[in-house]
């Protein structure tokens, strides 16, 4: 499964790197207001600092709800670097801009999805991935994770290229349950993935070997 990082904060993004598990970046307008970045020059550039920063994939997302809009735009990031994948929101003129990105050679992620019906759509239309938001679903108290099982089925059964990406994850076990299912990609914040770093036999471990070497050498 690939790791992406759902932030807009380069900091964040270089500590993934570093770590040597990252594979690409999701962002969206509210984290990039969340960065103080505002202004189209300045959206635009921060995209191509991303790009710079990670060997992967990173997701720009068109602000136009209409198709003539999102075309324009879309094209418009595509150009900012190889890396970029046009991120379209999942309703019926983002339907057809896929199709249009899809036609003419650039990548798209089909964002906003909550069920397996827009997940089939984004992936009829050629969407190179599909965002199903699985935090927000568990909020109104309706089953994520049974989601991206349902488009796994889906999926498979029809051998779409869709990769699922599974988004709005909130913690360690979302991560867990998304790769027991066979979720593709999965984004979400740096906590995160740092979580699954912890163990407390693993901390209980490490400080008895400490303890036992500084016994013998002292």
């Amino acid at each position: 499964m690939k790791f992406f990082i759902d932030t807009a904060n380069l900091d964040q993004i270089r500590e993934a790197e570093d770590l040597g598990i990252l594979d690409g970046v999701t962002t969206n307008p509210s984290l990039m207001a969340k960065e103080g970045i505002s202004g189209e020059s300045n959206i635009l550039k921060h995209y191509v600092d991303i790009c710079e920063i990670v060997d992967g994939d990173v997701s720009a997302e068109v602000i136009s709800t209409n198709y003539a809009d999102m075309i324009i735009e879309g094209e418009k990031m595509a150009e900012l670097h190889e890396n970029i994948v046009v991120k379209v929101p999942m309703i019926k003129d983002g339907v057809k801009a896929i199709k249009y990105f899809t036609d003419n050679g650039i990548r798209t992620n089909c964002t906003l999805v909550f069920s397996a019906g827009q997940a089939l759509l984004a992936a009829k239309a050629g969407a190179s991935y599909v965002s199903p938001f699985i935090g927000r679903l568990d909020d109104v108290s309706t089953d994520g994770m049974g989601l991206i099982n349902q488009i796994r089925e889906i999926y498979d059964n029809y051998m779409y290229d869709t990769e699922i990406l599974a988004a709005s994850v909130r913690h360690p076990m979302h991560i867990i349950e998304c790769a027991e299912i066979g979720a593709d990609v999965m984004t979400g914040p740096l906590s995160a993935i740092l979580a699954l770093l912890k163990h407390p036999l693993t901390d209980i471990g490490l400080e008895k070997f400490l303890a036992d070497y500084q016994k013998v050498n002292a």
